[in-house]
């Protein structure tokens, strides 16, 4: 029955059927509801995870070993050269070492070549005694290239001449050695020991 004074509808004298499907579209069954509800994740044509293209993979990993293999050839050509120079370092030291062994023992005999050099300028080296002194003498200059150096006439040179005394001549245009003291020795360019000398300068 239509109330007057409400002037709207009853609803407890709607149609049975009616009244159903208003309860279900309030409970999301109806068919508005189904209109509305979203779509299933994954029924969309972009819903498939991309897939990575197994040539372009390949291509990334062959940049990379090709990195990998200029940096190992790098170090390898680094290390290479680092040890290169020890070596020609340690070869360098070592003959540094030997020439500097040679010429201390060098230095030790030297007194004894003055002694040899003495006796011969006074005659008192002959016979055996005599060739065994040039013998030392010889073995000396041939296997270390130890020779005496300094002579009465010869240039004076500050390098390997050390002065002892200075007289003025006039029978000299350029200094040079007056008197020999005592004889220097070389071993190849080493001066082992300067000679000694008496100069003599022009006027």
């Amino acid at each position: 029955m239509i109330s007057e004074d409400s002037g709207g509808v009853d609803e407890t004298q709607l149609d049975p059927a009616a009244q159903a499907a208003s309860d279900r579209t309030e409970s999301g069954e109806g068919p508005a509801a189904e209109a509305a509800a979203p779509e299933p994740a994954g029924d969309g044509p972009h819903s498939e995870v991309a897939e990575i293209d197994p040539l372009d993979a390949a291509q990334a990993k062959i940049v990379d070993l090709e990195d990998q293999l200029a940096r190992a050839r790098a170090d390898v050509y680094n290390v290479s050269h680092e040890y290169n120079a020890y070596v020609r370092r340690s070869k360098s030291e070592a003959a540094a070492q030997k020439q500097a062994g040679i010429a201390s023992v060098l230095e030790t005999l030297l007194s004894v070549l003055d002694d040899i050099e003495l006796a011969r300028q006074h005659n008192d080296l002959e016979g055996p005694a005599g060739q065994i002194a040039t013998k030392v003498e010889n073995t000396l200059a041939t296997n270390y290239q130890l020779v005496r150096f300094g002579a009465v006439g010869e240039p004076f040179e500050p390098e390997i001449h050390d002065a002892l005394m200075n007289t003025p001549s006039e029978d000299v245009e350029s200094e040079q050695i007056g008197t020999l003291i005592q004889p220097g020795y070389k071993m190849g360019d080493k001066v082992l020991r300067p000679a000694r000398v008496g100069v003599v300068s022009p006027q």
